[in-house]
């Protein structure tokens, strides 16, 4: 009897939660709770805060309708924040770091009347839960773009005769040898061998996404290995100070540094998460459901790149990346292009012509989906968040501990 009054009780819930979604929320009783790793001090933390922030402001959301909760570890104390703002009545609770999701699915299971959406996950398409969802963008065309910004200024380094060895050397400071950011180093230097075709790029690890004297010293120590200019992807200032500091270009991510590094910062991209943020506020507002798994794009404005900064860019720079744009919006340029010159894999030393990406995540990391087709490696359409992680010929990592 009590396992069919427990049965009754939650297809109560169901219901009531599924008659809340049809009828929609008015506006003024929109809350949103936002859960941050760090705080601004964090490239990475300090772009969705200022994205959480613009949206709220376009949707003419008052200061009391959204709360903001930083520094909040990838353990239980997400899961027990996540249910406090539940608690709190607040109606769409969102999470920024990747670690954060398997709490953020727990809260979602017991409170089933809202909508948890958490960023850079790859669960979402298998759970089930339908208050529970993913998103990212398509952030290897922002990238591939900075490149261009990137190999544009190895070839002025080159012409003036100033390379540190015989050809252009680009240094890149990445947190973990995880998909995403194998999948952003990889087209970021796919970018910048479109433009400077004899490249080849150095990677160090740090084994953590901020750790700001960890990728000062992985920066200085990619310069000292004879990098002409650096990149990251890695949520501290640590690496574009050494560059300021020893005279070195820089790509930076997730945000401008040309204020704390005028001489060296070229131009950054960055996931705009303001038209998500709208997006599901929207939904809920509309009664109606939100994408279990949402994948931004340079033409939803999801993905963007800073102003070029053209004390330290290469001329013609703007009008190189904006030509390359164009080509992204209409859909005639592939980032993982598999026939592209230089696209070889470190593996066999051909092209791909097929491969098995772990879409579906398990425990065993099992290679499930065939991304390859139509001659190109169709990254982030099988789920929102990337599983690109392919080595190709070019690019040598010089640890991967991590």
């Amino acid at each position: 009897m009590k396992k069919f009054v427990a049965l009754v009780l939650a297809l109560c819930l169901c219901l009531t939660a599924a008659m809340a979604l049809a009828d929609g929320i008015a506006k003024e009783d929109i809350k949103f709770g936002v859960i941050t790793l760090h705080d601004e001090l964090s490239t990475y933390d300090k772009n969705f805060i200022d994205a959480v922030k613009q949206a709220a402001e376009n949707l003419g959301l008052s200061e009391d309708q959204v709360k903001i909760i930083s520094g909040i570890p990838e353990s239980d104390a997400c899961r027990d924040e996540a249910m406090n703002l539940a608690d709190e009545g607040y109606n769409i609770v969102f999470a920024d770091s990747f670690g954060h999701e398997d709490y953020m699915i727990e809260a979602a299971k017991e409170f089933p009347n809202v909508e948890f959406c958490h960023a850079t996950g790859t669960k979402a398409h298998t759970e089930g839960l339908a208050n529970f969802h993913n998103a990212f963008a398509a952030i290897y065309e922002g990238r591939y773009l900075a490149g261009i910004a990137a190999g544009m200024k190895l070839n002025e380094i080159k012409e003036a005769g100033k390379l540190k060895g015989e050809t252009p050397l680009i240094g890149y400071v990445g947190a973990f040898t995880y998909a995403e950011v194998i999948s952003g180093y990889t087209s970021f230097y796919l970018g910048a061998k479109s433009v400077c075709p004899d490249v080849t790029m150095k990677v160090q690890f740090t084994g953590s996404w901020y750790d700001e004297m960890g990728e000062k010293a992985a920066a200085e120590a990619l310069i000292a290995a004879g990098c002409d200019l650096i990149s990251q992807h890695a949520d501290s200032m640590g690496a574009p100070r050494a560059c300021e500091d020893a005279g070195i270009p820089n790509i930076s991510y997730n945000g401008s540094t040309v204020d704390a590094c005028p001489n060296t910062f070229i131009v950054a991209s960055r996931i705009n998460w303001v038209p998500y943020f709208e997006y599901i506020i929207n939904q809920v507002i509309a009664g109606e459901p939100i994408a279990t798994d949402w994948t931004g794009t340079i033409a939803t404005e999801s993905v963007l790149l800073t102003e070029v900064n053209e004390q330290a860019a290469a001329a013609g720079t703007v009008e190189a990346i904006e030509a390359a744009k164009a080509e992204f919006i209409a859909g005639t340029l592939k980032v993982f292009d598999t026939a592209r010159e230089g696209f070889i894999t470190v593996d066999n030393g051909n092209p791909l012509t097929s491969y098995l990406a772990d879409v579906n995540t398990d425990p065993a990391f099992e290679k499930d989906t065939e991304v390859v087709s139509d001659g190109y490696f169709h990254e982030s359409e099988y789920r929102s968040a990337p599983y690109f992680d392919v080595n190709i010929d070019g690019i040598e990592l010089l640890n991967s501990a991590f």
